[in-house]
């Protein structure tokens, strides 16, 4: 049975936060956070600069962009979606990867729980838990579907009860797959009165996916109907701002707020919210769909073309996320790691066209990734692709 105060660690449940000085008092003459009153150490200062204040610390709530991001994820919900998100039940990272560790930190006991993943899926899972010490039991993904095999989680999950979280990538990364809402939402239920651990959806590629008329496939809005329910979003994907490294954690209320009271009081800065805001407010989010339509358009494009190359197989994953996952062949016209990996070399290094190759993940055997450019830069990759996997084969 899912009981949250069972679940996270009891350092973290009596977890006093930080108190900034911006907690009690914003205006007047601030001499309370030991900050330069003189102003930023810059030659020149754009207007932009000077609004914000660098001098500053940063606002630590970010109410108005939180207000934004939900105001954005309410309008299209989940088809099983009840109630709506509020600002508490957000917690912003830098970057996804904040909220990796910080939910391994906040539930994991090092040296005692594990963490469940869901092969091939996002490296950087393995990574968090093994600097934190927490020990890693893989599931793999169904084949050829990339789907989750909710009978062989659920057995894992009940047989060991250090189990304490499980991370899924929807859609996956390296797979491009979109895991099926139903069966998360399955998974959620059946799993909900059978383990006490969190079920992580990490949705970084979710705005690629395929509409489904009035309703969104991001699992975010459902958070509030599933407390064993985590949702990690980014804006470094369909928003194109990875430089300002902005990641996005969606859980329930008591989990957010101790997430907000593990958190670094400034960790999202100045820059990065000025940003961030103008891109979640109406302006930016229609450009943001004007980008992830042209994404969308030449994807479809791009892999057609590509699954009609004499060398490439099949299409390995999905297309739900700006990139694919295409196999390639040798002259025999078996799937081969040792041709992809001197496709991926040739491109980079002498045809400045770079690509991924991920041929030793779990069942992707010879798979290249491709991220979905401009039309001109998918243009002259494909030209080069099939001129050297030509010469490769030759």
């Amino acid at each position: 049975m899912f009981e949250l105060t069972k679940l996270v660690r009891p350092n973290i449940l009596s977890l006093e936060p930080y108190r900034c000085a911006r907690d009690d008092f914003k205006v007047g003459i601030l001499l309370d956070a030991n900050e330069n009153t003189h102003g930023p150490a810059l030659s020149e200062l754009s207007e932009t600069e000077k609004i914000l204040e660098l001098n500053r610390y940063p606002d630590p709530h970010q109410h108005e962009l939180k207000q934004q991001i939900i105001n954005f994820r309410n309008s299209k919900p989940n088809k099983y979606t009840e109630t709506n998100l509020e600002i508490d039940n957000l917690c912003l990272g830098v970057g996804s990867d904040e909220s990796i560790d910080m939910l391994l930190r906040c539930c994991c006991t090092p040296g005692k729980d594990k963490l469940l993943v869901c092969p091939p899926t996002y490296g950087m899972y393995g990574i968090c838990a093994t600097i934190n010490d927490i020990e890693i039991v893989k599931v793999s993904l169904t084949i050829p579907n990339f789907q989750i095999d909710i009978d062989a989680i659920l057995q894992k999950v009940t047989e060991d009860s250090n189990i304490k979280l499980l991370y899924l990538t929807s859609p996956g990364n390296p797979t491009g797959k979109l895991i099926n809402v139903d069966s998360i939402v399955e998974l959620l239920k059946q799993s909900y009165s059978k383990w006490n651990g969190l079920i992580v959806i990490d949705e970084a590629y979710i705005d690629f996916t395929a509409p489904n008329g009035s309703y969104s496939q991001s699992m975010s809005t459902l958070v509030n109907q599933y407390p064993n329910l985590v949702v990690l979003q980014t804006l470094s994907k369909s928003f194109g701002l990875a430089g300002i490294r902005l990641g996005i954690t969606y859980s329930n209320k008591k989990l957010s707020k101790l997430l907000n009271s593990m958190k670094y009081p400034y960790n999202i800065s100045s820059l990065t919210s000025n940003v961030a805001l103008k891109a979640t407010a109406k302006e930016g989010l229609a450009m943001m769909q004007n980008y992830v339509d042209k994404i969308v358009e030449q994807r479809s494009i791009v892999l057609k073309k590509i699954l009609d190359l004499k060398y490439v197989g099949k299409n390995l994953g999905g297309e739900d996320a700006n990139f694919i996952l295409v196999e390639i062949l040798d002259k025999n016209g078996n799937p081969s790691n040792e041709i992809a990996s001197k496709l991926y070399n040739t491109l980079a290094v002498d045809n400045s066209v770079v690509v991924r190759f991920r041929g030793n993940e779990l069942n992707c055997t010879g798979g290249l990734r491709i991220s979905i450019g401009t039309e001109i830069e998918n243009k002259e990759m494909l030209y080069k692709f099939e001129k050297v996997l030509n010469e490769l084969n030759a």
